[in-house]
């Protein structure tokens, strides 16, 4: 969890380290139901709802 700067910095942070997804929780997301994943190699965004991440990350590895 980090909270600290604005939601670039906070991505850049992230990039630096190494971290392959970032997820964000907003405003919207206790609306919506849904975070916004960020894919660190190709700085795609997407939303994705909460109750569907782990068939979101499932699909991403091969296990």
């Amino acid at each position: 969890f980090d909270d600290r700067g604005n939601i670039g910095k906070r991505y850049r942070r992230q990039d630096e380290i190494g971290t392959p997804f970032c997820l964000t929780y907003d405003f919207e997301s206790a609306e919506d139901k849904a975070v916004t994943i960020r894919m660190r190699d190709s700085m795609e965004q997407v939303r994705v709802p909460i109750d569907q991440l782990d068939a979101w990350f499932l699909d991403k590895f091969d296990f």
